[in-house]
């Protein structure tokens, strides 16, 4: 089995092809595609789902930018295993 190794910087597709680029730019068109799906489908076309590993206080802040930033009610997280 090949041994997979850890990305160490951001790619995009850009022409089908993924390539490398900046955090800033790759965050930009992570932020613009979130942006083109909630202009043309409304905010619950979009979802978060969270960690139960994660602390009280960041699954407080994922389901807080769920509603407010993305516009959605749907919001789940594995803290019934």
């Amino acid at each position: 089995m090949p041994r997979l190794t850890r990305l160490t910087t951001p790619l995009v597709r850009l022409d089908g092809v993924l390539q490398p680029t900046s955090w800033d730019d790759a965050i930009a068109s992570a932020a613009a595609g979130l942006g083109s799906v909630k202009a043309q489908h409304g905010g619950n076309a979009l979802g978060m789902f969270s960690c139960s590993k994660a602390t009280n206080e960041m699954n407080y802040l994922a389901q807080k930018f769920g509603r407010t930033v993305l516009g959605t009610n749907n919001i789940d997280s594995c803290n019934r295993t």
